[in-house]
């Protein structure tokens, strides 16, 4: 979840004119960073050698 003075913070850093689409991709973005710190915090993560046996099965 994003909090308001993130959200604040991102316009306030944006120039004086952007497209919606650029906003858009900019809260998407911090949207997962959210997300993967939450995850990394509640410990919601793959070890190097389970990422590297899950990439194995994507190339078979």
């Amino acid at each position: 979840m994003i909090k308001k003075n993130q959200l604040i913070e991102t316009i306030e850093s944006f120039p004086e004119e952007f497209t919606l689409e650029e906003l858009v991709d900019k809260l998407i973005l911090l949207d997962k960073i959210e997300k993967g710190n939450n995850d990394s915090i509640e410990g919601n993560t793959l070890s190097e050698v389970e990422l590297e046996e899950e990439m194995k099965k994507w190339f078979k």
